[in-house]
């Protein structure tokens, strides 16, 4: 059923303390949480759920934990730990007197991030209302923009044909234990000795030692499928549970180091992908590509986020670069009047060619434009800081779903640390002013 709404205490309650009598009511984020429009977003997310069954949690509460998590880059546990113990927390939510224990069931985020996770470009057009709202950013500034790529590396460790081929072998032993039936042998104390043995062989550069190591587990695993096929034969139920299972041990069996083609790089996420971004320290990263565009210019609060995207099955950058742009005018609602792109962007399919200036292009440059493309290069210090102070450095997300999902948090994140930090400011200035009013000497004291 819809999500049930949270209801305003009618009076005080004398045994619970009120968050508004001891909280500042002047704290960036109760100000950012007075200024989301929660109405808008229950509005908007009304379809996502049916007329029948038992009502969601509420929807401020479970949006503003989403917000909360990515804006301080807090896991699922982390951000529920918490908000226990943090009231400005708990009014963000919109929780009227301080908790002392959780009143929700903590696996609600993972459901809620399933249910909504193709909805979430409204939070990123409502940190940008509230951005303009604030005074932080100016709608003039959403028509020259900067477009880039970068590779959001996916939770799985550095894929190895040694190690594929002992977690294939792991798993199909795991799984016919699971459901009743013995293999003649699991070969799981062999494949773990040859996998380690194959990564001291690959350190030492003994390369023959190793590759007999991996044709020693590759062997293991086809005796395995087989055997297990001979055991699920007359059983449907079987064959449907082990079918992408075993499709899955083939391809890791079959595929070579440096064939060509799609191959599978981790059991639990075979949507990862192989990445050459040309780094000298990482020449491959495994993950997904996400488009990022920004503000070309630094607005007064700073370089805003206004569009993410993940972009499964690693397209050519300007292969991409029309639908971005349309994607982010119709969230933006301003058109674009300029694009600022790297050299990667050749031979894209922008809807105005003419406007789009990639990086050490000369001609049509000049004035403000050749300003405008100096700049280009700043949006490499916001993919920086999504990593770093983000969840764009690594999604622990499953799936394509997660990978958008994590790719579009982590831009709502970044815009809101900013705008907080805009409002930090903000209020420095506020009082400033007042003490500047008050008595002019002490606020040239308290200034410097």
């Amino acid at each position: 059923m819809r999500p049930k709404q949270q209801q305003k205490a009618r009076h005080d309650d004398l045994f619970r303390a009120r968050l508004d009598q001891i909280i500042n009511m002047k704290h960036e984020l109760v100000v950012l949480a007075d200024k989301i429009d929660w109405a808008w977003l229950d509005a908007q997310l009304a379809d996502c759920f049916s007329d029948q069954g038992r009502p969601a949690e509420p929807v401020r509460f479970m949006i503003g934990m989403l917000l909360l998590k990515h804006t301080y880059t807090l896991s699922d546990e982390q951000v529920w730990e918490r908000w226990v113990h943090d009231p400005y927390f708990q009014y963000f939510t919109g929780e009227e007197f301080f908790q002392h224990e959780l009143p929700h069931e903590r696996s609600g985020m993972s459901h809620w991030r399933k249910r909504i996770g193709d909805r979430l470009d409204i939070l990123l057009a409502e940190s940008l209302r509230i951005a303009d709202e604030t005074g932080a950013l100016n709608k003039r500034d959403l028509a020259r923009v900067t477009v880039d790529t970068t590779v959001q590396p996916k939770n799985i460790a550095f894929p190895t044909d040694s190690k594929l081929l002992e977690t294939a072998i792991c798993q199909l032993g795991k799984l016919a234990k699971e459901h009743g039936f013995d293999l003649r042998q699991s070969y799981v104390r062999l494949a773990k000795r040859a996998a380690m043995m194959a990564g001291r062989y690959a350190h030492a550069k003994q390369f023959k030692r190793m590759n007999r190591q991996i044709k020693f587990l590759r062997t293991r695993l086809g005796r395995i499928i087989p055997d297990i096929r001979r055991k699920i034969d007359r059983d449907e139920r079987l064959q449907e549970t082990f079918a992408v299972p075993l499709s899955r041990a083939m391809q890791i069996r079959g595929q070579k180091q440096r064939q060509r083609g799609w191959k599978l790089y981790s059991w639990h996420a075979p949507e990862t992908e192989c990445i050459g971004k040309g780094k000298a320290r990482a020449p491959y990263e495994f993950g997904v590509k996400v488009s990022l565009t920004t503000t070309n210019k630094r607005c007064k609060g700073g370089q805003f986020i206004l569009h993410a995207k993940a972009l499964p099955g690693n397209p050519y950058d300007g292969h991409t670069l029309r639908e971005v742009i349309e994607e982010t005018e119709t969230l933006t609602g301003r058109q674009i009047e300029r694009a600022y792109v790297d050299k990667g962007y050749v031979g894209h399919d922008a809807p105005k060619p003419g406007r789009v200036f990639r990086s050490g292009q000369k001609r049509g440059v000049h004035g403000q434009i050749k300003k405008e493309l100096r700049r280009r290069s700043a949006i490499e210090a916001v993919i920086g800081h999504c990593k770093t102070d983000g969840h764009l450095g690594r999604n622990f997300l499953k799936g394509r779903l997660g990978d958008q999902i994590n790719a579009v948090m982590s831009a709502v994140g970044y815009n809101l640390r900013i705008i907080l930090k805009w409002l930090r400011k903000l209020l420095c200035k506020i009082i400033a002013a007042i003490l500047v009013t008050i008595n002019p000497f002490s606020a040239r004291k308290w200034a410097s």
